[in-house]
């Protein structure tokens, strides 16, 4: 069921009016099951309170637009993937061209996977925790032994800006900016810390899959998730999104640039190719901690880089206008 979501700048809240229909072209209609329209509206968009690639706060407008109510998923992107014959970019065998610097055992179809280190490490250093596994992708998040079967609603990670680019094209969507996405994830909170509000659990509730306990080493999965969640599996914001804060990272369609004279989060690989561009993700993801990586809010980014393929990204689309 489609829904429009009304935008409010108040911590009061936000009203949903349910079950309005959208006429005309019934391809339309099909494309925008699932997705919820925001209406256009001028909001604060970042946060001086916590890391400086937020900052400053600043007054942005976006117009109406349509956002998938979840993160793509599993089942979704299967379907993408039958009708059109795509491979992913970490099904392709890397070549010597595009990585020169590689180490041969590298230059194999694989992806970053999170690999929970059995100790205490230095925060520093993030090799501590991802590994290049050969044989991992968007059907196979932990390697070549693990599978997505039973997990139609999970989110796909292990998918490139490119593999979000050709997904969203095939959809007849597109990815958003970071400035709708932010906008949607707020669901109508103008200034709150959180998808929700400024409390990080509410009367102890856990509203979002992030990492509870001493990161990398220590996750007592209180919130009841070890890696990825079901996409319906946490309460929605005020728009009725599901999943705008934790679970995965989301692909946008902004180049990242510094904000607050930063150049990098603390989730950024340190050895980002210069050479490549980086796109803005947004809502933090299962891997975020209070000890390491705050980012399981709406003002929350970092740059990837074109390339980047790992177990904790994925996206959601947006078709842009009323119609």
């Amino acid at each position: 069921m489609d829904i429009i979501a009304s935008h409010c700048c108040s911590k009061r809240g936000t009203s949903l009016d349910a079950g309005v229909s959208v006429a005309g072209d019934p391809r339309t209609t099909a494309r925008r099951k699932d997705m919820v329209f925001i209406p256009g509206g001028t909001f604060l968009m970042g946060s001086n309170a916590f890391y400086r690639e937020e900052r400053p706060v600043r007054s942005e407008t976006v117009d109406g637009f349509w956002i998938d109510r979840f993160p793509v998923t599993n089942g979704e992107f299967s379907r993408f993937t039958a009708a059109t014959g795509y491979v992913t970019f970490s099904e392709r065998v890397p070549t010597r061209k595009m990585y020169p610097d590689a180490a041969p055992e590298f230059l194999v179809p694989g992806s970053l996977v999170f690999v929970k280190p059995p100790r205490p490490v230095s925060l520093r250093d993030y090799r501590a925790w991802w590994a290049y596994v050969p044989g991992a992708n968007w059907r196979h998040p932990n390697g070549p032994s693990s599978s997505i079967q039973h997990k139609d609603k999970y989110p796909v990670v292990h998918v490139t800006y490119e593999d979000a680019q050709a997904y969203a094209a095939w959809a007849g969507k597109e990815l958003p900016d970071e400035a709708q996405w932010e906008f949607a994830a707020r669901g109508g909170l103008e200034g709150a810390a959180y998808a929700w509000g400024d409390a990080a659990n509410p009367e102890g509730r856990y509203m979002a899959n992030t990492w509870q306990g001493r990161f990398p080493f220590e996750n007592l999965s209180q919130d009841g998730f070890e890696g990825t969640s079901p996409v319906d599996a946490f309460p929605p914001n005020g728009f009725g999104l599901h999943d705008m804060a934790g679970n995965v990272w989301e692909w946008t369609s902004s180049l990242y640039s510094p904000q607050g004279g930063a150049d990098k989060s603390c989730c950024q690989r340190d050895d980002a190719d210069p050479r490549r561009q980086l796109y803005v993700v947004k809502g933090g993801s299962h891997l975020c901690a209070p000890n390491y990586c705050l980012r399981f809010r709406p003002a929350a980014r970092q740059g990837e880089s074109t390339d980047s393929s790992t177990c904790h990204i994925g996206f959601r689309c947006v078709v842009r206008g009323s119609n």
